[in-house]
């Protein structure tokens, strides 16, 4: 285990690859969110013309494209990055406590509306908390992975110290051994992005074992040639809200796709299920390496800016 306190600096690259990361996370968060209302349905069922709508890539209509809480914590996590170098677990905690009491209607899930709140006047109680979340078992939902992209590209030049990294940021919130893994796995893989070495297999054999790292093996296994509302049918996607749920979609779909943003986001739009996470997801990965400047500028001028 690297010794924490002594992190290196980022090198200026890396710390540009983050910041792609986190503009194409958004990006991701953004336009999954408008397409998420038109699956909410009695059953689960998805209607035909949003199936046809997603295959024929029409846009979702709408002056206004808000991101969610994947955003508003992927900065949090970001600004810390930025200001300390290293993931300062109880400023983390400070931060991801004030992005929600700025703004409680992104979307956070129910765990994070029992935590948040609590840590906004005692932020370095989250050693208790967090584990105590869900009955004790701690929280193994995607929150800590749909926000983590930025900081695997910001730790690309070591995959060993993004995993460590990436343990103590989901540890703040996520605690529950999937739940880090799922960050784990998409830290590393926003890593390998940046490095232009991309593969699930290596993604799989860096993420803890467990759910998360079978399903990333499955994955792996999965020809790019199948249609990714399949691949969502056997990988999941993000509809039981866990990490491993999520994670390996997600990532398959960027590995799919590792050098364009767009059809990224567009094969993860085609798995429906928690789409603005697993956009996100795929963006910070994919946008690591790729940025937003290829993107249609349709896109990037109705996505919510990040100030």
């Amino acid at each position: 285990m690297a010794d924490t306190d002594r992190v290196p600096s980022a090198p200026a690259a890396n710390r540009r690859a983050a910041r792609r990361s986190l503009e194409a996370l958004a990006l991701g968060d953004a336009f999954g969110e408008r397409w998420f209302p038109r699956f909410r349905l009695r059953e689960g069922l998805v209607p035909d013309h949003a199936y046809a709508d997603v295959r024929a890539r029409r846009v979702p209509a709408g002056p206004l494209w808000p991101w969610t809480d994947d955003t508003a914590m992927a900065l949090a996590l970001h600004r810390v990055l930025t200001e300390h170098g290293r993931v300062d677990q109880d400023r983390l905690a400070a931060r991801f406590a004030l992005a929600f009491d700025a703004d409680q209607g992104r979307g956070y899930g129910h765990g994070m509306h029992v935590l948040l709140p609590e840590l906004l006047a005692r932020p370095a109680d989250w050693r208790t908390l967090a584990p105590a979340l869900f009955e004790g078992g701690g929280s193994l939902g995607n929150g800590a992975a749909m926000r983590v992209a930025p900081l695997g590209a910001w730790f690309s030049y070591d995959l060993e110290l993004a995993a460590e990294q990436a343990e103590l940021a989901a540890a703040v919130t996520h605690s529950h051994p999937q739940g880090v893994a799922g960050a784990v796995a998409v830290a590393v893989a926003a890593a390998l992005s940046v490095r232009g070495e991309l593969s699930l297999p290596v993604v799989a054999d860096r993420t803890p074992s467990g759910a998360v790292r079978d399903g990333l093996l499955t994955a792996a296994e999965l020809p790019f040639t199948t249609p990714p509302r399949n691949a969502a049918d056997l990988l999941g996607s993000g509809r039981r809200i866990r990490a491993d749920d999520t994670v390996p979609f997600a990532v398959w779909t960027a590995a799919r796709h590792p050098a364009d943003l767009e059809d990224a986001l567009w094969a993860t739009a085609e798995g429906f299920g928690d789409v603005d996470t697993t956009c996100a997801i795929t963006g910070g990965i994919v946008g690591a390496r790729v940025g937003v400047d290829g993107m249609p500028g349709e896109w990037l001028e109705r996505r919510e800016g990040l100030g």
